[in-house]
């Protein structure tokens, strides 16, 4: 059974991760019976299980990015006003 990063699964719903950590458990029985042929549909079901906090990874890191630019257009801004008042003070 291959396990989703830490990342996604603190992502995560309560139910979400409730089922989960249940069909992790049900995968790993199935391969200490040597059932993998039932292993395969179980580690499907927890790949479409974890797409939605998947997606909210991805939301959490563009939202980081349109921060990070308006933070570093707001300092250019600051960095031109405050360039523009030098230049005032100076006549």
């Amino acid at each position: 059974m291959r396990h989703c990063s830490v990342q996604v699964r603190g992502l995560l719903t309560r139910e979400e991760l409730d089922r989960y950590n249940a069909l992790i458990d049900v995968g790993h029985f199935l391969e200490e019976q040597m059932r993998y042929d039932l292993v395969a549909p179980v580690q499907k079901e927890i790949d479409i299980l974890i797409l939605p906090a998947i997606e909210r990874l991805k939301e959490k890191s563009r939202q980081r990015d349109r921060d990070t630019e308006e933070y570093l257009r707001r300092k250019a801004m600051d960095e031109e006003l405050a360039k523009l008042a030098a230049e005032e003070d100076e006549y």
